[in-house]
């Protein structure tokens, strides 16, 4: 049996922000939403081009125990975090994931359970001012206005230092070579500092020599089923404690790279740390020591 698909959005006026839900169904026992929902679905994407996804919460039916159903509602999560990839829909960098097993009032109506709730943000509906926004490239996972990466990383008076990019392929190659036996002697609550996990000035886009670590990070995950892991997203050149914004979206990137590619999305969790936890004392001395404090870390949650 097929069930509807529910799409309820409360319209703004134009160029008005305002909280929207959208309700994904599922058929008994089954992590990709139902036929008549994936017809929905792409009638959203469609008509939704300038939204922001803030929070995505799963839910199960009552039969089998809350743990299998909890599980089972991540996995619901983790179908939607895949779609809205794929198709480009934008997602807040403090996206909030969630499942629930049979801690929700349920409805009596069982396959009004099985569903995934998705809440977004309309960004705005203005023509004119999305034309005149100036966007630059953040990676395979869309575009992000300039304005919003404005003085997270400022710029050093001094002129910056040449790293090679031979050298740095051959640290990411040695570096690659060993990540695997990293993460095998690595015990639960270890930080793991991936060498040139790393990414341009003022952005979360990965320079091109990282590639080969985050596909051999991937490998790692996808081979040890077992392992969940927390990923730490860190920045250099801002001595404002407070602002966080940009390492988080360093952290997302790499976590919508993993789930994009097969890991569940219950296995990973991010944070990101602003400049708070430098591995060069700030102000840093050169180009070489702020290409190292814009990175990536790995915690072991479980193994």
């Amino acid at each position: 049996m097929r069930h509807s698909f529910l799409i309820c959005v409360l319209l703004f006026s134009l160029g008005c922000i305002g909280q929207n839900k959208f309700d994904v169904f599922f058929d008994f026992n089954q992590d990709v939403p139902n036929q008549a929902s994936q017809v929905k679905m792409n009638q959203w994407i469609l008509k939704n081009k300038n939204v922001e996804i803030t929070r995505v919460l799963g839910y199960c039916d009552s039969v089998d125990d809350s743990k299998y159903n909890k599980d089972l509602a991540m996995r619901r999560v983790n179908s939607m975090i895949a779609f809205l990839n794929k198709n480009g829909v934008k997602i807040a960098d403090k996206v909030e994931l969630k499942s629930f097993g049979k801690d929700f009032k349920f409805s009596k109506n069982q396959s009004e359970n099985r569903k995934v709730e998705v809440f977004y943000n309309l960004i705005s509906t203005n023509n004119e001012a999305v034309k005149n926004t100036k966007t630059i490239p953040e990676g395979p996972f869309g575009r992000r206005p300039e304005r919003e990466l404005k003085g997270e990383e400022t710029k050093q008076n001094e002129p910056e230092d040449i790293v090679e990019a031979a050298d740095i392929e051959a640290i990411v190659e040695e570096e690659r070579a060993t990540l695997e036996s990293k993460f095998e002697k690595a015990k639960k609550g270890d930080l793991i500092r991936i060498k040139n996990i790393n990414f341009e000035f003022n952005s979360e886009k990965l320079i091109y020599q990282s590639i080969p670590l985050l596909d051999e990070l991937l490998d790692i995950m996808l081979n040890n089923p077992k392992l969940v892991i927390e990923i730490h997203g860190h920045i250099c050149c801002n001595p404002n404690p407070n602002d966080t914004k940009l390492s988080y979206r360093r952290a997302l990137f790499i976590l919508k790279y993993l789930t994009t590619n097969g890991v569940e999305v219950n296995r990973l969790a991010f944070k990101g740390y602003g400049s708070n936890d430098p591995i060069y004392k700030l102000p840093e001395r050169n180009e070489k020591e702020r290409a190292a404090n814009r990175r990536v870390e790995i915690l072991i949650v479980n193994k």
